[in-house]
Order: C-alpha cells, then sequence, then structure tokens
C-alpha cells in the first residue's frame, strides 16, 4: 500500500467520523432547541401555589371592638380593620402591634351595620343603625430612607358623613363609588328595604365657580321583594340589586332624573336562593353573581337591538360552587381574578376568563366575615367571624391560560358570542387578555395555502419544461435565473408587495383574476396554432423560439385581460368589484390580503421547488425516457406517464420543502398583510401567521410572563408542526421511491 493510498484511507476515515459526530451533534442541537423552548412555555401549564404566612387573633389587640372589615398595603406589611364601633386600628404584622388607631367621631354612638370597600385606592362606606353612611379614604404613603429602608405610614381621609334614612331606619346594605375626585354616588338599602341613591356632583365652571349638586332618590318602585345585595360600578351608571327570591335586577342610574330598569333576570334558573353577594371585577364590565346556595356566575352586558335600552345581561362564565352560603367576595385591582368566601370559612380563588378554579384557601369553620385580595395580587387576607385573620401569599403568575383559552372559543367581555380572538395588550390593566392561538394557526395555514397554490403549478410545469422540452442552451439560461430569485431577501420581497403590488393589485383586481382565464386560452390557442405550422418551418426555426412565442401570448393575454377587466367590472359587479365582493360574498377586500400574500411568499417558495423537482426529473434514467419514445409515446405522454411518476419521490420532498419554506416565513407576511390576528378563511382578509407573531409581539413580552410564554408555547407548536410535516413527507418520499425504484 503506497503513501497516498494511505493517506486517502485516512481522510475517508475523518470524514466519515466528522459526518457522524456533525450528525449526531445536529440532531442534538435540535432536540435541545426544542427542550428549550417547550421548557418556557411547561409554566403556562402549572397552577396557581399559595401558603398561609400569618395568623393572628384581633381579640389579642383589642377584645372590645369587633372587626367587621380588613384590608392590607401592597408591601403586605400593615393590615387595617374596621370594628362595628367604628374605629379602624393599623396593624403592622412585623411588630406584631397596633401603630395606629383611629375613631371615626361623627358615629361614636352609633353601630355598623353595612360596608362598602373599593380595592383599588381604598374608598370605605359604612352604614351605621341610625341611617347614616360615613365615607372616607385609607391610603398608605410609603418613604425610603438614605440607608435603603422602607417605611410605610398609613393616612385617613375623611371624605363626608350623610344622613341617608332621615327617619334613621339602620342600613342594611351599601355601596359606595367615585366618578372621580369630586363627585361620588352612594345606594343603600335600610331595614325597611327602601332603596336609596345619594349622589354629590361638584364641578367647576369655565369662570372657576364651584357648583354643588345633591341628589337624593328613592329607588325601590321597581322592586317589590327584599333585597339581599347592592353592587354599584365605578362609572356610578350600572346597579345591579340581587333578591332574595333569586332575581337581579339590572338598573340604570346614568340619568339620575330617570332612572330605568333594563332587566330582570333569574342568574341560577328557577332557583329561589337569596343573592347574597355582587361584585365587579376590574373594568366593571362583568359582575360576579353569588346565591345562598354557593352557585357562582359571571354576568356582563352586550348589545342587543331587541331590547329598549339597546343592552343586556348574559352569562358567560360560571364557576365552582360552593357547598354553603356565599357572603365575601374580592377582586384583584390587577387582572381578572377574584376570590369568594362563604360562612363555613371556605374561600377560593376563580379566574374570569379561564373560568378556572385556581386555589381553595384552608380556613375557619368559624365562616368567613370579609375578604380583601392584597392590591399587588400575590397575597389575601381572610377575616372570619372569630375576629381570626390570615394571610395567605399566592403565587399565581399565568391565571389568564388553560387548554379553552388557547385552543377554544371563549366569551370575552364586551363580546356578543363566543369567539377565536388574539390581543394580548391593553391600554390600561382593565383589558381582558386574549391569547387564542387558533387565528394564528389558521393564519398560517392559509397563508401557506395561498402561496403553496401560486407556486407549485408555476415550479412544477417550469421545472418539466426545462429538463423535458427545452433546448440545453435555454435550460442553461433558465435554471441558474429561477436560481438567482432565492437569493433576493425576504424583507425586500415583503417590502415591494406590501408597498407596491399591494395598492397595484387594488386598482387592477378584477384584470388579474381574468389572467388566470384569459392567459391558458391565449396559449392553448397558441400552441394549436403553432402545430398547425407546416413541417419545413418548423425545422427552420431556432431551439427556444416556443418559449419566445409563449412568453408573447402571455404578454397579450395579460394586455387583453387588463382592458377587460374594467368593462366585467362595469357590466358583470356593478361598477365596483369592491362593493360585490360585500355584498356577494359578505367579505370586506383588504388591499393587504391573503393574494397578495399568495403572490409574494409564492415568489420565494418557488426556487425552491422549481430547483428540487428539475434535479429529480433530469435525474430520471434515459433509458426510461428513450423505451417510452421508442415505443410510439410522445413527448408530453413520456413526460407525465413515465418521467413525473419515477420522479415523484423528489417532486414531494420539492413541495414538502416549499411548504416548511412558506410555513416559517416572517417578514413577508408580516409586510405584506395587515398583520391581523382574525380568524378568517378569505382570501380578501389578511391574517397573521405564528411566525410573524413571535416577531411583532416579542418586544413587547415582559420575561417570563405570560404573553412571553405563550409566544414560546407558539414557537413550540411551529416546531412540532413543521416536524410532523417533514416526518409524514420523507415516509412517503420513501415510499413513492422503493415504488417506483423498479422501474
Amino acid at each position: 500500500m503506497n503513501k497516498q493510498h494511505r493517506k486517502s484511507l485516512f481522510y475517508d476515515k475523518l470524514s466519515r467520523v466528522v459526518i457522524y459526530f456533525g450528525g449526531i451533534a445536529t440532531i442534538i442541537s435540535v432536540i435541545a432547541i426544542l427542550i428549550f423552548i417547550f421548557s418556557e412555555a411547561l409554566p403556562l401549564w402549572f397552577g396557581a401555589d399559595s401558603e398561609k404566612s400569618l395568623e393572628i387573633n384581633y381579640d389579642d389587640f383589642s377584645k372590645s371592638n369587633v372587626p367587621i372589615l380588613i384590608g392590607i398595603d401592597e408591601y403586605k406589611e400593615i393590615i387595617y380593620a374596621v370594628t362595628d364601633s367604628g374605629r379602624i386600628d393599623f396593624l403592622n404584622l412585623e411588630q406584631d402591634s397596633i401603630i395606629k388607631s383611629i375613631s371615626l367621631e361623627q358615629i361614636k354612638s352609633e353601630k355598623v351595620t353595612a360596608f362598602s370597600k373599593t380595592l383599588a385606592n381604598n374608598f370605605i362606606a359604612l352604614g351605621t343603625d341610625k341611617g347614616k353612611a360615613v365615607l372616607f379614604q385609607i391610603d398608605f404613603k410609603s418613604e425610603f430612607m438614605e440607608n435603603g429602608l422602607r417605611t410605610i405610614n398609613p393616612v385617613f381621609r375623611f371624605i363626608d358623613l350623610i344622613q341617608l334614612d332621615s327617619l334613621e331606619n339602620s342600613i342594611s346594605h351599601i355601596s359606595f363609588r367615585l366618578k372621580d375626585s369630586e363627585s361620588y354616588t352612594v345606594i343603600a338599602v335600610n331595614s325597611d328595604n327602601n332603596l336609596l341613591q345619594y349622589s354629590y356632583n361638584k364641578k367647576s365652571d369655565f369662570t372657576g365657580e364651584e357648583q354643588v349638586k345633591i341628589f337624593r332618590s328613592r329607588l325601590d318602585q321597581f322592586i317589590d321583594t327584599k333585597i339581599t345585595s347592592v353592587e354599584l360600578d365605578n362609572f356610578c351608571e350600572k346597579l345591579m340589586v340581587g333578591t332574595s327570591d333569586g332575581q337581579l335586577l339590572y338598573l340604570s342610574i346614568k340619568d339620575e332624573d330617570n332612572p330605568q330598569l333594563i332587566q330582570t333576570i333569574k342568574p341560577f334558573g328557577d332557583e329561589q336562593a337569596a343573592i347574597t353577594k355582587l361584585g365587579f371585577v376590574i373594568g366593571d364590565q362583568s359582575v360576579i353573581v353569588a346565591n345562598s346556595n354557593g352557585k357562582l356566575a359571571s354576568y356582563m352586558r352586550i348589545l342587543d337591538e331587541k331590547t329598549d335600552y339597546g343592552w343586556k345581561l348574559v352569562n358567560p362564565h360560571t364557576f365552582k360552587s360552593h357547598n354553603n352560603s356565599i357572603n365575601s367576595f374580592s377582586a384583584s385591582s390587577r387582572n381578572k381574578t377574584f376570590i369568594t368566601g362563604d360562612v363555613k370559612g371556605y374561600s377560593y380563588l376563580h379566574h374570569l376568563t379561564s373560568e378556572r378554579t385556581l386555589l381553595e384557601f384552608v380556613g375557619d369553620s368559624a365562616g368567613i366575615k370579609d375578604i380583601s385580595y392584597a392590591p399587588k395580587g400575590d397575597a389575601v387576607v381572610l377575616l372570619y367571624n372569630n375576629s381570626r385573620i390570615a394571610l395567605f401569599e399566592i403565587d399565581n403568575p399565568h391565571p389568564e391560560t388553560s387548554f379553552k383559552t388557547l385552543f377554544g372559543k371563549v366569551w370575552y367581555e364586551g363580546y356578543s358570542q363566543p369567539a377565536f380572538v388574539w390581543q394580548s395588550t391593553g391600554g390600561t390593566d382593565d383589558f381582558e387578555p386574549k391569547f387564542s392561538l387558533i387565528p394564528l394557526i389558521i393564519g398560517t395555514l392559509k397563508g401557506t395555502l395561498y402561496a403553496m397554490l401560486f407556486a407549485i403549478p408555476l415550479a412544477l410545469m417550469g421545472a418539466l419544461y426545462t429538463s423535458q422540452f427545452s433546448h440545453p442552451s435555454i435550460k442553461n439560461v433558465i435554471k441558474p435565473t429561477v436560481e438567482i430569485m432565492a437569493a433576493l431577501p425576504s424583507v425586500v420581497i415583503g417590502f415591494i408587495a406590501g408597498l407596491w403590488l399591494a395598492p397595484l393589485l387594488e386598482k387592477i383586481f378584477v384584470g388579474v383574476m381574468l389572467i388566470f382565464i384569459i392567459v391558458p386560452i391565449m396559449i392553448y390557442i397558441g400552441l394549436q396554432l403553432w402545430n398547425k405550422l407546416p413541417t419545413k418551418i418548423l425545422a427552420k426555426l431556432k431551439a427556444g423560439t416556443e418559449l419566445i412565442f409563449i412568453i408573447f401570448l402571455i404578454i397579450i393575454g395579460f394586455f387583453i385581460s387588463q382592458w377587460l377587466g374594467p368593462i366585467v367590472e362595469i357590466y358583470l359587479l356593478g361598477g365596483d368589484y369592491r362593493i360585490w365582493i360585500s355584498e356577494f360574498f359578505n367579505q370586506q377586500y383588504d388591499q393587504r390580503n391573503s393574494i397578495v400574500v399568495g403572490f409574494a411568499m409564492g415568489f420565494a417558495v418557488i426556487p425552491i421547488i422549481f430547483t428540487i423537482c428539475e434535479d429529480a426529473l433530469s435525474s430520471v434514467p434515459s433509458s426510461l425516457t428513450s423505451a417510452s419514445l421508442a415505443l410510439g409515446a410522445t413527448k408530453w405522454q413520456t413526460a407525465t406517464r413515465i418521467v413525473l411518476p419515477t420522479a415523484s419521490p423528489g417532486i414531494f420532498s420539492a413541495v414538502m420543502i416549499g411548504f416548511g419554506r412558506a410555513v416559517g416565513e416572517t417578514m413577508i407576511v408580516l409586510m405584506a398583510t395587515g398583520n391581523t390576528p382574525i380568524l378568517s378563511f378569505s382570501p380578501f382578509n389578511g391574517m397573521r401567521t405564528l411566525s410573524a407573531n413571535i416577531a411583532v409581539e416579542i418586544p413587547e413580552a415582559p420575561y417570563g410572563g405570560t404573553l412571553y410564554r405563550v409566544l414560546f408555547l407558539a414557537a413550540t407548536l411551529l416546531f412540532i408542526f413543521t416536524f410532523i410535516i417533514n416526518t409524514v413527507a420523507e415516509i412517503v418520499r420513501q415510499r413513492l421511491r422503493k415504488k417506483y425504484a423498479e422501474l
């Protein structure tokens, strides 16, 4: 064995080792990428967690007072408790002592019989047994010292004292909301079952002079049964009233001089159980309704043209029931979660949109008197009837997500029916996140479908002509030219499609659609005439003349289509094709739509499909084609019945690779469509794909947040989708290869 031969063997072995380990490294890298993106999405499926961090007995601090409501500051350091005698105690949890007490002198000799509080800004109203209501606010001021230490000081702000009932009847239920810093409304129910309204409005005119308007009214003319609960929204417009026979009444007090009963419903069917608790979640669009049987549901208003008022209440969500009467409620000021508690000490954390019951807090059998959600949503304070107070820490990072919210229809606030919607962010915390991936999945498939419908016929027929019919000199020009198309950046294609093609297509849309009819007819007629030419003339023509002739026919067909377009639009489509599409298909024509994407993304996919198809067709053994021609078959018969089936494994691979290219395309879809995540199969609308959505949303996604992890879930779906497609494609390719290998 000479030196050169040994050297060749060494390089052969080295190449095999490099290729082997390179393949293993590639497989490991792909698996590692999948594991990484899946691990980032996995926490979406983890539930919430809680831990009791503190339990104290209020009697240890003040035995002579009974607490009726509680609250906590955002840092979970100070709890305030309001007693039935009108005293407010502030308990420092670290010092385990009362650091400040305030007595409401205005109701010193009276007993508190009802209360109302708002989680945001801690606005509180206390109703007394003498028909009064005292309004105040509890706030916490944080100060940071130079040494980095933080101090929290409770602040009390008195707002007003109101004599709600002139006969001094006891107040049994009360609701207090501020429209703005100078105006508020109080709704109360007295022991005679009278529904009372008190509104204070303070405004300044253009001269700067302040005007005060006080409005009093009784609303019980709408109600003939015992009132068991009332709740007012923050806009002081929607008033919800629950009754002892299980009715929910929706009243509008937007016009104080003309209150209206909008709707009366039975939230839980024929149940006669009293409505024991009402509460709005953040945004004041949905009200939670609970009854004495422990049933729990949400109601919201939607537009309804059939009603005189134009609105009606509907029941979009139901939740896990308590086994006992529900008497307490607290909603988060950060998201759509809320907590309910019952008379036996059980309390649950729910999420409105997902309808999930996230946590159950193990409490005291004495029963819950009040619940307060921490302002940051990371804790809850429970006050029991035996004056014990418990603090539960909450870890609830992704309450919005469930299989239903990600892949099912959800009835969102403001929508007339359940829908698949993607809308990840809004302007305020009131916004209800919408994380349905279905519009994005459909958009991905939709964009890919239109691109493939445009690319496959052109690429495959072009490859068939180039490999089987064209002269070698023509082939040497066409193939490199098409391959150079693949070098065009997708951002350039998307830029041209969005800014030039989309407006142009809107102008000549009818003419473009006629191209798909006129041009094939022109080519067919032209080829029939070409075949009628005498053999002597055909023999004198140079190779490639037929291609020039076909291109000439395509150009003529294009101009004829554009000439006929306005005529067809005027006489057959009523003068404006967009109005015709709207009336006939009930679809709106968007300038940047799926047709534009089909042309643009199809243009990007054509080079890949063409190149692989042409190589596969050219690789068919010449012995097969020669045998077919020798038996009398025409070139077309040979190409369609021998060459195409034999090369089908390669053609199928080309189509699948092009399909994968289209599925993962980002920039073209991002720039050539309206980038609207709507669920529509119409070619006249835009869409948003999974890949484009990741590119759009990732800059706005906080690290570790729900949106961040949902985007990783979308990436996982995209990875799995392409993996399945490629696996199926390889299986089909191998079977086709085995089937036609015997030829």
